[in-house]
Protein backbone atom coordinates (compact mmCIF):
# COMPACT_ATOMS: atom_id res chain seq x y z
CA UNK A 1 0.00 0.00 0.00
CA UNK A 2 2.64 2.56 0.71
CA UNK A 3 3.97 2.23 -2.61
CA UNK A 4 0.93 2.97 -4.17
CA UNK A 5 0.43 6.12 -2.13
CA UNK A 6 4.01 7.45 -2.35
CA UNK A 7 4.02 6.90 -6.31
CA UNK A 8 0.19 8.37 -6.23
CA UNK A 9 1.87 11.67 -4.28
CA UNK A 10 4.67 12.18 -6.39
CA UNK A 11 2.49 12.46 -9.16
CA UNK A 12 -0.28 15.04 -7.53
CA UNK A 13 -1.17 18.44 -8.07
CA UNK A 14 -1.32 21.03 -5.41
CA UNK A 15 -4.93 23.07 -4.53
CA UNK A 16 -3.81 26.06 -6.97
CA UNK A 17 -2.39 23.61 -9.36
CA UNK A 18 -5.60 21.13 -9.55
CA UNK A 19 -8.10 24.76 -10.04
CA UNK A 20 -5.66 26.05 -12.84
CA UNK A 21 -5.90 22.87 -14.89
CA UNK A 22 -9.64 22.28 -14.41
CA UNK A 23 -9.90 25.80 -15.18
CA UNK A 24 -8.08 25.96 -18.28
CA UNK A 25 -9.66 21.95 -19.31
CA UNK A 26 -13.33 23.79 -18.91
CA UNK A 27 -11.83 26.83 -21.27
CA UNK A 28 -10.84 24.39 -24.00
CA UNK A 29 -14.40 22.33 -23.60
CA UNK A 30 -12.34 19.36 -21.88
CA UNK A 31 -12.61 17.24 -18.70
CA UNK A 32 -10.15 15.31 -16.75
CA UNK A 33 -10.49 11.48 -16.82
CA UNK A 34 -10.60 8.79 -19.52
CA UNK A 35 -13.47 9.45 -21.47
CA UNK A 36 -14.20 13.33 -23.01
CA UNK A 37 -17.93 12.58 -23.53
CA UNK A 38 -20.29 15.88 -23.82
CA UNK A 39 -22.03 15.29 -20.19
CA UNK A 40 -18.75 14.96 -18.61
CA UNK A 41 -17.12 18.21 -20.15
CA UNK A 42 -20.89 19.93 -19.51
CA UNK A 43 -20.20 19.00 -15.53
CA UNK A 44 -16.58 19.75 -15.55
CA UNK A 45 -17.72 23.27 -16.75
CA UNK A 46 -20.29 23.57 -14.19
CA UNK A 47 -18.07 22.28 -11.34
CA UNK A 48 -15.73 25.09 -12.44
CA UNK A 49 -17.97 28.25 -11.60
CA UNK A 50 -19.03 25.96 -8.21
CA UNK A 51 -15.46 25.94 -7.65
CA UNK A 52 -14.70 29.66 -7.98
CA UNK A 53 -17.48 30.32 -5.86
CA UNK A 54 -16.59 28.27 -2.35
CA UNK A 55 -13.38 29.32 -3.19
CA UNK A 56 -14.30 32.93 -2.29
CA UNK A 57 -17.53 31.74 0.05
CA UNK A 58 -17.03 28.76 2.40
CA UNK A 59 -15.90 29.02 5.85
CA UNK A 60 -14.16 26.75 8.23
CA UNK A 61 -16.36 27.41 11.82
CA UNK A 62 -14.82 28.14 14.50
CA UNK A 63 -14.86 24.28 16.62
CA UNK A 64 -13.38 22.95 13.86
CA UNK A 65 -10.88 25.75 12.99
CA UNK A 66 -9.54 25.59 16.75
CA UNK A 67 -9.05 21.74 16.49
CA UNK A 68 -7.26 22.23 12.92
CA UNK A 69 -4.84 24.94 14.44
CA UNK A 70 -3.44 22.67 17.37
CA UNK A 71 -3.15 19.40 16.21
CA UNK A 72 0.60 18.48 16.62
CA UNK A 73 1.34 15.77 14.16
CA UNK A 74 1.94 16.49 10.41
CA UNK A 75 -0.44 14.94 7.94
CA UNK A 76 -0.97 14.48 4.23
CA UNK A 77 -4.44 14.91 2.72
CA UNK A 78 -4.30 12.94 -0.19
CA UNK A 79 -7.64 13.23 -2.41
CA UNK A 80 -8.70 11.31 -5.42
CA UNK A 81 -10.93 13.42 -7.60
CA UNK A 82 -12.32 13.91 -11.30
CA UNK A 83 -13.16 17.50 -12.38
CA UNK A 84 -16.89 15.93 -13.58
CA UNK A 85 -17.63 14.88 -10.36
CA UNK A 86 -20.50 17.29 -8.64
CA UNK A 87 -19.42 16.16 -4.77
CA UNK A 88 -15.88 16.49 -5.53
CA UNK A 89 -16.67 20.49 -6.80
CA UNK A 90 -18.58 20.46 -3.32
CA UNK A 91 -16.11 19.26 -1.23
CA UNK A 92 -12.78 20.27 -2.58
CA UNK A 93 -12.59 23.64 -1.61
CA UNK A 94 -13.80 22.95 2.07
CA UNK A 95 -10.96 20.42 2.36
CA UNK A 96 -8.29 23.08 0.94
CA UNK A 97 -9.88 26.20 3.31
CA UNK A 98 -9.17 23.16 6.12
CA UNK A 99 -5.81 22.37 5.23
CA UNK A 100 -4.94 26.34 4.56
CA UNK A 101 -5.13 26.60 8.65
CA UNK A 102 -2.88 24.63 9.22
CA UNK A 103 0.95 23.97 7.86
CA UNK A 104 1.29 20.90 9.51
CA UNK A 105 -1.65 19.19 6.80
CA UNK A 106 -0.38 19.07 3.21
CA UNK A 107 -2.73 18.78 0.69
CA UNK A 108 -2.38 16.74 -2.41
CA UNK A 109 -5.04 16.25 -4.95
CA UNK A 110 -4.92 13.61 -7.67
CA UNK A 111 -7.11 11.83 -10.52
CA UNK A 112 -8.66 8.94 -9.89
CA UNK A 113 -8.27 7.26 -13.66
CA UNK A 114 -4.66 8.07 -13.48
CA UNK A 115 -4.43 6.29 -9.87
CA UNK A 116 -6.67 3.17 -10.27
CA UNK A 117 -3.87 1.39 -8.00
CA UNK A 118 -4.87 3.81 -4.99
CA UNK A 119 -8.36 3.92 -5.95
CA UNK A 120 -8.88 0.42 -5.48
CA UNK A 121 -7.65 0.71 -1.93
CA UNK A 122 -10.26 2.84 -1.08
CA UNK A 123 -13.81 1.52 -2.67
CA UNK A 124 -16.83 2.40 -1.15
CA UNK A 125 -19.41 -0.73 -1.51
CA UNK A 126 -17.41 -1.94 -4.01
CA UNK A 127 -17.60 1.33 -6.28
CA UNK A 128 -14.66 4.27 -7.37
CA UNK A 129 -16.74 6.69 -5.68
CA UNK A 130 -15.21 10.41 -5.91
CA UNK A 131 -14.08 12.30 -3.74
CA UNK A 132 -12.16 10.30 -1.49
CA UNK A 133 -10.03 12.08 1.24
CA UNK A 134 -7.11 10.06 3.00
CA UNK A 135 -5.77 11.15 5.79
CA UNK A 136 -2.08 9.95 6.42
CA UNK A 137 0.66 10.31 8.96
CA UNK A 138 3.11 11.85 7.34
CA UNK A 139 5.89 10.22 9.91
CA UNK A 140 4.97 7.21 9.38
CA UNK A 141 2.89 6.93 6.28
CA UNK A 142 0.53 5.41 8.03
CA UNK A 143 -3.13 5.79 6.94
CA UNK A 144 -5.42 6.79 10.05
CA UNK A 145 -8.70 7.45 8.21
CA UNK A 146 -10.58 8.05 4.97
CA UNK A 147 -13.66 10.48 4.35
CA UNK A 148 -16.02 10.24 1.32
CA UNK A 149 -18.04 10.58 -1.46
CA UNK A 150 -19.94 12.58 0.52
CA UNK A 151 -21.22 13.34 4.16
CA UNK A 152 -23.54 10.93 5.95
CA UNK A 153 -26.42 13.86 5.03
CA UNK A 154 -25.98 13.58 2.04
CA UNK A 155 -25.13 10.10 1.63
CA UNK A 156 -28.82 9.45 3.45
CA UNK A 157 -30.20 12.09 0.46
CA UNK A 158 -29.32 9.57 -2.04
CA UNK A 159 -30.17 6.66 -0.51
CA UNK A 160 -33.43 7.61 -0.11
CA UNK A 161 -34.11 9.23 -3.45
CA UNK A 162 -32.89 5.91 -5.03
CA UNK A 163 -35.06 3.79 -2.59
CA UNK A 164 -37.82 5.97 -3.51
CA UNK A 165 -37.35 5.99 -7.35
CA UNK A 166 -34.86 3.58 -8.48
CA UNK A 167 -32.04 5.30 -9.91
CA UNK A 168 -30.12 8.42 -8.98
CA UNK A 169 -31.59 11.14 -11.92
CA UNK A 170 -31.00 14.74 -12.76
CA UNK A 171 -33.45 16.42 -9.99
CA UNK A 172 -31.82 13.68 -7.41
CA UNK A 173 -28.24 15.80 -8.35
CA UNK A 174 -30.38 18.84 -8.28
CA UNK A 175 -31.61 18.14 -4.76
CA UNK A 176 -28.08 16.74 -3.55
CA UNK A 177 -26.66 20.47 -4.31
CA UNK A 178 -29.18 22.12 -2.56
CA UNK A 179 -28.13 20.39 0.26
CA UNK A 180 -24.86 21.03 0.14
CA UNK A 181 -25.63 24.73 -0.21
CA UNK A 182 -27.84 24.87 2.93
CA UNK A 183 -24.95 23.02 4.44
CA UNK A 184 -22.83 25.56 3.47
CA UNK A 185 -19.63 22.68 4.16
CA UNK A 186 -20.35 22.96 8.13
CA UNK A 187 -21.28 18.85 7.65
CA UNK A 188 -17.89 17.96 6.11
CA UNK A 189 -15.70 20.39 8.25
CA UNK A 190 -17.14 18.09 11.38
CA UNK A 191 -16.72 14.88 9.52
CA UNK A 192 -13.08 15.22 8.66
CA UNK A 193 -11.72 16.66 11.46
CA UNK A 194 -13.36 13.90 13.80
CA UNK A 195 -11.31 11.33 11.78
CA UNK A 196 -8.58 13.05 12.99
CA UNK A 197 -9.11 12.65 16.95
Amino acid sequence: MNSIINKSIENSFSYDEYRAFVSDLAKQNKTTGHEQREDLIHYTQLNEARLHRLDKTIHVIDEVKSVIENISKEYIWLVLTESWCGDAAQILPIINKMADLSDKIDLKIVLRDDNEDLMNLFLTNGTKSIPKLIIIDKETNEVINDFGPRPIGAKQLISDYKAAHGIVDETAKIELQKWYLQDKGISTQKEIVALMK
